[in-house]
């Protein structure tokens, strides 16, 4: 292979269908159609190959991509699964109920003891969700001082004016509380509080607003491996990766992956899978996680990056949640690496911007090494034949910290 993954011998992709499952993100998913637009242009003028897409017709938003990648020529069909809908249903809480929120998120991590058996593995994601409930912390902090501060100012003229001084307090510290909600596009401390506590509330059980809309995804996902594509590949990116390892073990278990069919491989991006498999009730996807790593059907090659604060970097989801079985074949954990496949000033001028590099998997890299997304979703080779040969990250993480490894009967 070369340092671009891309001569791996003959072309045996001509017709691909992706699915694309987001992580929690309420922006609808039209933005994940420009964003491929646009970092994929950007891709193959790095690169040296040709890429276009179109509209697609059919019930789910996607797109369509013809390319010409080192001679072959593919046409790959791409699906986002959405569900920012729930997400946005889940963030629907005003500042009380956002702060209850925090409450009982900072209570479920911290009671079960997962929040310092995952310091163990990765600090950075850990400390991503310490921020919303620091920075909410502050704000609110700030609002009661600002009440203390009228109060005590006008408690010098008197009694009858320290409680109005309390009342204008209040006012002041509401609408001061409600201007920093409107201000969280800068902040993003409630969108990451509600993203924390959307799993936390169900103790890592599949939330009951996730259970159907998994299963339109697993019936959808079961339709294309009857059809006559070449490859079916599915990439789960942040939490959206835990949801495509349930929806592809359910697929196993209910034989709806042929035996004489498309290759199906799964791509997970930027995994939180220990966030919610280190909680107690998250025995379905631990289930999920010790057989799908098992199974010879599906191919799952797991990217992240230490440059990645956002996600737990080079964890092997399958050996830190506590469940590896004996005969574990996948994922095979590799590394992005954004500081050797980003020049020094590109990643300069993103290793600040935290969120931005979580989709940075998604994007163009202009050092481009054995990952590129734009290759793996549109180019000649199935994602197991472009890294049959590639070992494993020799800094993945593959330590057992989770207190909680009882599984959900299959």
């Amino acid at each position: 292979m070369t340092a671009q993954g891309s001569e791996v011998g003959e072309q045996e992709v001509k017709r691909r269908r992706v699915f694309y499952i987001p992580g929690y993100d309420p922006i609808p998913p039209r933005r994940y159609r420009e964003l491929y637009r646009k970092e994929s242009r950007a891709q193959a003028e790095i690169s040296g190959y040709e890429i276009a897409l179109s509209a697609k017709k059919g019930p789910r938003f996607g797109w369509s991509v013809r390319s010409d990648i080192h001679g072959a020529q593919i046409e790959s069909e791409i699906d986002v699964l959405v569900w920012s809908d729930i997400v946005q249903a889940s963030m629907d809480a005003g500042i009380l109920r956002t702060y209850l929120i925090l409450a009982r998120t900072a209570w479920t991590y911290i009671g079960s003891g997962a929040l310092f058996r995952l310091m163990k593995l990765r600090r950075g994601p850990v400390l991503a969700a310490l921020y919303p409930i620091g920075v909410l912390l502050l704000q609110l902090a700030v609002a009661l001082g600002l009440v203390w501060g009228v109060s005590a100012l006008a408690a010098m003229f008197g009694t009858l004016a320290h409680w109005g001084g309390i009342a204008i307090g209040l006012g002041l510290a509401s609408a001061l509380l409600t201007w920093f909600k409107r201000q969280d596009g800068r902040f993003f401390a409630y969108y990451l509080m509600h993203d924390y506590g959307f799993s936390a509330r169900w103790h890592g059980a599949d939330p009951p607003a996730l259970v159907n809309r998994m299963a339109e995804f697993r019936a959808d996902i079961a339709e294309a491996m009857r059809q006559d594509w070449d490859e079916v590949l599915i990439v789960g990116h942040s939490s959206g990766a835990h949801l495509g390892v349930s929806i592809l073990a359910d697929l196993i278990r209910r034989g709806e992956v042929p035996d004489t069919g498309p290759e199906v491989s799964f791509l997970s991006l930027g995994q939180v899978v220990p966030m919610v498999s280190y909680l107690p009730q998250a025995k379905a996807l631990r289930r999920d996680l010790a057989y799908l790593s098992a199974r010879e059907e599906v191919f799952w090659l797991d990217v992240t990056a230490p440059g990645d604060p956002c996600s737990f970097a080079l964890c092997d989801p399958v050996k830190v949640s506590g469940v590896a079985p004996k005969d574990q074949k996948y994922p095979l954990v590799i590394s992005a690496a954004f500081k050797n496949t980003l020049s020094p000033a590109r990643w300069n001028a993103l290793k600040r911007r935290f969120f931005r590099l979580h989709f940075q998997y998604l994007c163009a890299f202009d050092r481009p090494g054995p990952y590129d997304y734009f290759q793996i979703t549109a180019g000649g080779h199935t994602l197991r034949t472009r890294f049959a040969t590639h070992m494993p990250s020799p800094s993945r993480i593959d330590i057992p910290a989770n207190k909680y490894t009882d599984m959900a009967p299959e």
